[in-house]
């Protein structure tokens, strides 16, 4: 007989004793359960999530207050465009031009050590009837900004990293695997045309932006709501009917189909996943007919598209111009979310977006070309159509510029410390500005803002309480706006 091993304060476990504890540990399991259970029925009224029928899961759905907003146009300007080259004049910067940042001797930033003051290489003059100081680089936009939107002079940034930057301001979350807003508000809404998509991303023609998918991702809500992406020089391929069939052998076919998939689903009923799937197909289906329409731009009048420069000899002017075109059909036809960017990510800083490290007034001039004309243009559209009246549109970049040039550079190094967001359209008040940097640009320091403030304003906007729209993930109610955010209730008509 083997010997058994003694060790000082070790209790040998027999049966009764193992039955004992696991006992005990069962009926500590099943109380918190209870105990979790009475939170969660406490909790009910704090979250919210929508009805989502799976057979139709973009069907139009209401919030939880009466919508301001309809649709959202978000124009991105990725690569941080300056704020201190484009809405926030600061005299001071200007006063001061060429002398050292005070309490900035040793301030290091993202590429590296910083030089003088630099007043911006635009010159800034009041603009329409409010007086608002925009400066020359935008002068069209401006202009129409001016007397139509709500400035929010004091954003802040958590990340000084154009990835990260553009993840935070299109999900809330620096890191990867969060969904966009505009996923967040297909999810929570729906959208109005069930032959076109939820939510359109339209990627500036030079190329997509530095996070891509990010952007428009949907995390972890149901796939079916991420953004499906294509402009008016990409649009989706492959979407014509093969040449061996008729309109009417293809009508036929999809007739059949549906009739097969109906009947599947009958023989599986509650399988959500089984009824998601078709619906993603079918609206594929219904995208054949829909989409080459909609970005067919020549039943736009001449007048309208030199309004916009959509045949300007310069092909990246021209494809940003109809890329604006496109936003404005997309939103006429009842597309919830549209998603514009302007600028891409490209090997060489500044190339082909808004990251002027280097000749900052070299690059800018080429990129102030491309956005000026069209966007203006876009705007005086929507207001001329009446889309304003309940479309959202948002101006944003990733984060600001520095009001010093780099040492040994002529250009602006990253600054999430502080740069300008504004809003126009549906529930906003015009012509105002909210919040400010400090006199060099630098830094937020009146009625300081984040992202989360932002998306608490979208949402609200859409009819969407910020802190009861949540979807469970992980063990948590997930929200676009994480555990913070305030509705900005000073812009609001």
């Amino acid at each position: 007989m083997e010997p058994r091993l003694s060790l000082p304060g070790l209790r040998m476990l027999d049966r009764r004793r193992f039955l004992g504890d696991a006992l005990t540990g069962l009926s500590g399991i099943a109380a918190a359960s209870l105990l979790a259970g009475e939170r969660v029925s406490a909790d009910d009224a704090a979250v919210w999530s929508p009805t989502i029928d799976p057979s139709a899961p973009h069907a139009p759905r209401s919030g939880h207050d009466r919508a301001a907003a309809r649709r959202v146009l978000v124009l991105f300007c990725s690569g941080a465009c300056s704020h201190l080259d484009t809405f926030d004049y600061k005299p001071e910067l200007i006063r001061r031009h060429g002398e050292p940042m005070p309490g900035a001797d040793s301030l290091i930033t993202f590429q590296g050590e910083q030089g003088a003051l630099t007043k911006s290489p635009y010159r800034f003059v009041p603009r329409g009837e409010s007086g608002k100081y925009t400066s020359d680089l935008l002068p069209q936009l401006g202009a129409w900004a001016a007397d139509h939107a709500a400035f929010l002079h004091s954003m802040t940034g958590k990340s000084n990293t154009h990835g990260p930057g553009e993840n935070y301001l299109s999900t809330g979350f620096t890191l990867e695997g969060f969904p966009s807003m505009g996923a967040w508000t297909s999810y929570a809404l729906g959208t109005e045309n069930q032959d076109l998509p939820a939510f359109v991303a339209i990627p500036d023609p030079r190329g997509v932006p530095q996070s891509a998918i990010n952007n428009w991702g949907a995390g972890f809500l149901p796939a079916t709501f991420q953004g499906t992406t294509f402009n008016a020089q990409q649009p989706i391929r492959n979407l014509a009917r093969p040449e061996s069939l008729t309109a009417e052998q293809d009508l036929a076919t999809r007739q059949l189909i549906e009739r097969m998939n109906r009947r599947h689903l009958e023989r599986y009923p509650g399988d959500r996943q089984l009824a998601a799937r078709i619906a993603a197909y079918e609206l594929a289906a219904r995208m054949q007919q829909s989409i080459p329409d909609v970005v067919d731009l020549t039943s736009e009048p001449q007048w309208l598209r030199d309004e916009y420069g959509a045949d300007d000899p310069d092909p990246v002017v021209a494809g940003f111009a109809r890329n604006c075109l496109l936003a404005r059909r997309l939103l006429e036809e009842g597309v919830r979310f549209v998603q514009l960017f302007n600028g891409a990510y490209a090997m060489g800083e500044g190339v082909g977006n808004w990251d002027g490290h280097k000749t900052l007034q070299e690059q800018y001039d080429r990129h102030g070309r491309i956005l000026d004309r069209a966007a203006a243009a876009l705007m005086n559209d929507l207001q001329r159509r009446g889309l304003l009246e309940d479309t959202l549109v948002v101006w944003c970049t990733e984060f600001g510029r520095m009001p010093t040039f780099q040492k040994g550079a002529s250009g602006r190094d990253h600054n999430p410390s502080g740069f300008t967001v504004w809003l126009a359209g549906a529930g906003v008040r015009p012509g105002i500005a909210y919040g400010a940097t400090d006199e060099f640009g630098y830094r937020a320091v009146e009625n300081v803002l984040t992202v989360h403030d932002l998306h608490a304003t979208m949402l609200h906007l859409l009819g969407l309480d910020h802190e009861r729209l949540t979807y469970y993930h992980n063990g948590l109610q997930r929200r676009l706006t994480d555990v913070e955010g305030r509705v900005v209730r000073e812009i609001l008509a």
